[in-house]
Parts: structure tokens; C-alpha cells; sequence
């Protein structure tokens, strides 16, 4: 199981630390409808993140992903192309940045978000949840991590479960400061989607590159 959780969970963190979900979450909390939406939303996110896990890693585990001696060849190549689609992104993502002096443009859900009901807010989640590309590659990539590596079947369930914990907190954190923080809340929470709005173009580049040269490292360590 130490295997598999040790695979998985370096994308599980960059899924956690990615301020598109958190910035979308304090903007629900906001809303007429904050508790009922940031619930509506979190529980989404979750649930969409735990399908896709289960499915690339059922579909992993019975293609063989793991070998006798280690991960199958095929995932080696399969984490290799990740690992250089993961720097494309980080490329991608740092030439797109706004320039100094300049804000970054909202997209059209975030102003439309005041007017959202928990089925549009749930619906929102499962869309950055699976289909972003970072937030996509980085779970595909996290799953057949785990389907690949040694651990047995109970082992891989653990460690699947625990990578979408990880991948959630970005959703639940803002949340339980939400319901259980009392007068404080809306301050922490703006001070956090401020923060990471400035800076989403580093820590997104940063952590597609860090996650880009493992893949890239641990797929060439295993073809060799």
C-alpha cells in the first residue's frame, strides 16, 4: 500500500493546491445560497474526482498495469507522455499569465455564479473536477500511479480512497472554515481567493513542472 499512496500522491497534491476549484468555492460560499451551494459543490467535486479514480484504476488493474517485477511497460510510456504533456501545460500556463499591471480575465461562470442553484453548482464541480485538462491529467495520472504500482488490490482501494481526500481539500478546507469559522470566515476565505488568484499562474507552472520531471524521471528509470 506505502507503494501506491507514494505514487499517487504527489498529484494528488497538485490537484488540492489548484486555485481554480478553491477560488469557485469561496465565490459559491458568497452567494444568496452559500451554504446549500458550497455543500452542493464539495460533495460534486468529490464524487466526480472518486469515479474517475475508480475507473482509471479498475481499468488499469485489469490491463495488467502492474507487472511481476514492477509497473507494465505500457504505464511507463503512458506516465512518460503524461510527464511531457505536463510540461507543455506548465509552458502553456506561464506564456499565458496576465502581464504585469494587467488582471486576469474571469470566465463567464464566475460572474453568472450569484444566479446558481446546488444542481448548477454540483454540475460546475464535476466540470473542473474531470473535465479541466490540468485537474484531468493530474487524476489520470495520480490513478494509473496507483493501478501500476505493487500493492494489492485492498492497498490500491486505500490508496484511491486517500488521493481523492487529498485532491478534495481544496473544496472541503474552504468549506469547514465556511461553516465552522465563524464571523472570521468571509475574511480568510477572501484573503485565500485574493492570494491565489494573484498567483495562480506560478503555483500552477511550478507544480506542473515538478510533477512533469518525476513522471518523465520515474517512466525513463523503469524503460532503462
Amino acid at each position: 500500500m506505502g507503494d501506491a499512496v507514494g505514487q499517487m500522491l504527489a498529484s494528488a497534491v497538485g490537484i488540492a493546491i489548484s486555485p481554480l476549484p478553491l477560488i469557485a468555492v469561496i465565490l459559491m460560499l458568497a452567494t444568496p445560497r452559500g451554504r446549500s451551494n458550497g455543500i452542493a459543490f464539495t460533495v460534486g467535486w468529490t464524487v466526480s474526482l472518486a469515479v474517475l479514480v475508480t475507473v482509471v484504476v479498475l481499468a488499469g488493474s485489469g490491463a495488467d498495469a502492474a507487472g511481476d517485477g514492477g509497473p507494465a511497460t505500457w504505464t511507463l510510456w503512458l506516465k512518460l507522455a503524461l510527464g511531457v504533456l505536463f510540461v507543455l501545460m506548465a509552458v502553456r500556463q506561464w506564456r499565458g499569465r496576465p502581464k504585469e499591471g494587467q488582471e486576469a480575465g474571469q470566465p463567464g461562470w464566475m460572474r453568472a455564479i450569484d444566479g446558481f442553484t446546488p444542481v448548477k453548482a454540483a454540475g460546475l464541480a464535476a466540470a473542473l473536477a474531470v473535465a479541466n485538462p490540468k485537474n484531468l491529467v493530474l487524476a489520470v495520472g495520480g490513478a494509473v500511479s496507483i493501478a501500476s504500482s505493487t500493492a494489492d488490490a485492498g492497498g490500491k482501494a486505500v490508496a484511491g480512497v486517500l488521493m481523492v481526500v487529498v485532491a478534495s481539500l481544496c473544496t472541503t478546507l474552504p468549506l469547514a472554515v465556511y461553516l465552522f469559522g465563524g464571523a472570521r470566515s468571509a475574511r480568510v476565505l477572501g484573503e485565500w481567493k485574493e492570494w491565489m488568484g494573484r498567483h495562480n499562474a506560478a503555483i500552477m507552472t511550478t507544480v506542473l513542472v515538478v510533477l512533469g520531471a518525476k513522471y518523465i524521471g520515474d517512466s525513463l528509470s523503469g524503460l532503462a
